[in-house]
């Protein structure tokens, strides 16, 4: 199983980003899928989740109106969608798959 995340950089407050999950080594479509973000000196905190055919999803409220997750399971890749950002949401992020699987993880900071 491997993740391959990409998409993160540096963005000014209020600005948008799209990560990007890409998955390998296990049927795609048949798991759920999440990106969780860990700040500095704070815990890894789940920010969105969704279902393995993309109907289900669910996100945490901090994030709730401005990140929105999707994927293509004909790509094997899952997205997060990042408008609206705030200095908080400066994190690595990090996709999670089955298998207890986690990608290497991609920095986003949020900075004027």
């Amino acid at each position: 199983v491997q993740l391959v995340e990409s998409g993160g950089g540096l963005v000014q407050p209020g600005g948008s980003l799209r990560l990007s999950c890409t998955a390998s080594g296990f049927t795609f479509s048949n798991y759920g899928m999440s990106w969780y973000r860990h700040a500095p000196g704070k815990g890894r905190e789940l920010v969105s989740y969704i279902s393995s055919g993309g109907g289900g999803t669910s996100s945490a409220d901090s994030v709730k109106g401005r990140f929105t997750i999707t994927r293509d399971n004909a790509k094997n890749t899952v997205y997060l969608q990042m408008n609206s950002l705030k200095p908080e949401d400066t994190a690595v992020y990090y996709c999670k798959g089955p298998f207890g699987s986690w990608g290497q993880g991609t920095q986003v900071t949020v900075s004027s």
